[in-house]
C-alpha cells in the first residue's frame, strides 16, 4: 500500500497486488515501488539503512523530502507490505 501524506492527509493512495510467487520479497517490493512511483508521478526515493530495518521490523517505512533528489510536493510517501491470510 502506497500513500503520499501532506498535513496528516492523504494525497493519493494505491493497493498493488504482486502474486508472482517466484520472486522474492525484495523484487515483489522493487515492482511495487516501481508502480507507486509511475502512478503518482514522482521519482524513485533514495532507499537507506532506516528504510531496510523499518521494513524488517514494521512492514513499513516512509521516505522523506530529503529521500528525494526533485522538491515534492507532500510531506511524506509511506509503504507498507499488507500479506493476505493464506
Amino acid at each position: 500500500w502506497g500513500k503520499l501524506m501532506k498535513n496528516n492527509k492523504f494525497q493519493q493512495d494505491l493497493v498493488v497486488k504482486i502474486e508472482e510467487n517466484a520472486l522474492t520479497k525484495e523484487q515483489k517490493l522493487a515492482q511495487a515501488m516501481d508502480e507507486f512511483t509511475m502512478a503518482f508521478d514522482i521519482q524513485k526515493p533514495m532507499w537507506f539503512d532506516k528504510n531496510t530495518k523499518e521494513m524488517i521490523k514494521f512492514s513499513r517505512t516512509h521516505f522523506y523530502e530529503d529521500q528525494f533528489i526533485e522538491t515534492v510536493d507532500f510531506d511524506y510517501l509511506e509503504i507498507e507490505i499488507i500479506e493476505e491470510d493464506k
